[in-house]
């Protein structure tokens, strides 16, 4: 718990002072483009909210290093070296507005990669038909990592959209990975995702519901790959644990990813990287909260948006509850993902076409 404190103290803070000296680094750090298909907020705010988050665990691994030393500390200092070139490439795109997807999903491979060879986290088992085969060569479980976390990563970056939903997202599936490390006794990835969740709170806390700083490419993209390499290291040193564990953990952030781009490509015809505003989470902005906050003025606009996340958080949590619950057993975990990947469907059908349950729909 200490840890945990110390991340989000320090995380808190360093995100207060971007905040606080916005002003003087706004023409780098802000958003200014507010007519985007995928932008919903109503002024110009910070988008380098990774800098608290990343900041927050380096004091941490820092402190872990001075208290104890050893596999804690180790793989603390290891993990964030690793995620250096998804971060810095995300702040880059932050800072200048230039850098393109590709180029983050190269550099968020180069972590992955980094983290396979430096912290052996690779896939060899999956419980899925193929792809176990694949995983037990040591270039298809190489593969398979790297594949995962950029995934991963990217995922994250895409529901990154409303106050508070990347973020809670993130840290209640920490907050998961922390539970199961503890229950096959493996306090090293336990302390980690601990101190993970810390740090992400640490910027929740001035991110929603006021939305004063975002967590932008570079929070996003080091978010998913701690979140990911977490994940895999858990399965690499527990074999107990089920590797479709983390893959309904997260299954919300992953099937919405996998859903936009059967929508882009198949149903509309369009290349699967060209941004659009029909996410699940643009549509239940846009149709179930319409008639909640009608203003445009910035307090409404911004009280519409943070009342957007919520809905997410819940259909989240429908996703790690059970995934802490059955956290050994494939069978089950499997059921779950076929059940969630239904009721997500069924559920954007429903907004979509207008026909949402009433008691969905908040009214003023």
């Amino acid at each position: 718990m200490l840890l945990f404190l110390c991340a989000f103290a320090a995380s808190a803070i360093l995100t207060l002072l971007v905040v606080r000296s916005n002003r003087t680094h706004a023409r780098f750090s802000a958003d200014p483009d507010q007519g985007g298909p995928q932008k919903f907020h109503a002024r110009s705010v910070p988008r380098v909210g990774g800098i608290g988050i990343v900041g927050g665990l380096l004091f941490t691994a820092t402190l872990l290093w001075w208290m104890r030393g050893g596999e804690p500390a180790h793989y603390a200092v290891w993990l964030l070296l690793c995620g250096l070139p998804a971060f810095a490439a995300g702040l880059a795109e932050d800072v200048t507005k230039r850098v393109s997807a590709t180029w983050r999903l190269l550099a968020t491979a180069a972590a992955a990669l980094l983290g396979v060879l430096l912290l052996g986290g690779t896939i060899t088992r999956t419980d899925l038909w193929g792809l176990d085969w694949i995983a037990s060569f040591a270039l298809g479980a190489a593969f398979l990592a790297i594949f995962t976390v950029t995934g991963i990563a990217n995922a994250i970056n895409i529901i990154d959209g409303f106050n508070g939903l990347a973020s809670m997202c993130v840290m209640m599936m920490l907050l998961a990975i922390t539970y199961v490390a503890n229950q096959v006794g493996d306090s090293t990835i336990a302390l980690l995702a601990l101190a993970g969740a810390g740090a992400v709170l640490g910027f929740f806390v001035w991110n929603f519901p006021a939305g004063l700083i975002f967590l932008g490419d570079g929070g996003a993209y080091f978010l998913g790959f701690y979140l990911s390499e977490l994940s895999i290291l858990l399965l690499h040193r527990n074999p107990e644990v089920s590797p479709l564990f983390p893959l309904l953990m997260a299954i919300y952030p992953v099937f919405e990813t996998l859903f936009s781009m059967y929508r882009r490509r198949v149903v509309r015809g369009r290349g699967v990287g060209i941004p659009d505003g029909v996410h699940l989470h643009s549509l239940i902005y846009r149709r179930l909260l319409r008639w909640a906050v009608g203003s445009r003025d910035a307090a409404a606009l911004t009280r519409r948006n943070s009342m957007t996340a919520p809905y997410l958080w819940l259909l989240c949590m429908l996703a790690v509850a059970p995934s802490v619950l059955f956290w050994d057993n494939s069978r089950v975990l499997g059921i779950f993902i076929l059940l969630f990947g239904l009721s997500y469907t069924l559920l954007y059908g429903m907004i979509v076409r207008f026909k949402a349950p009433r008691w969905l729909v908040l009214r003023r």
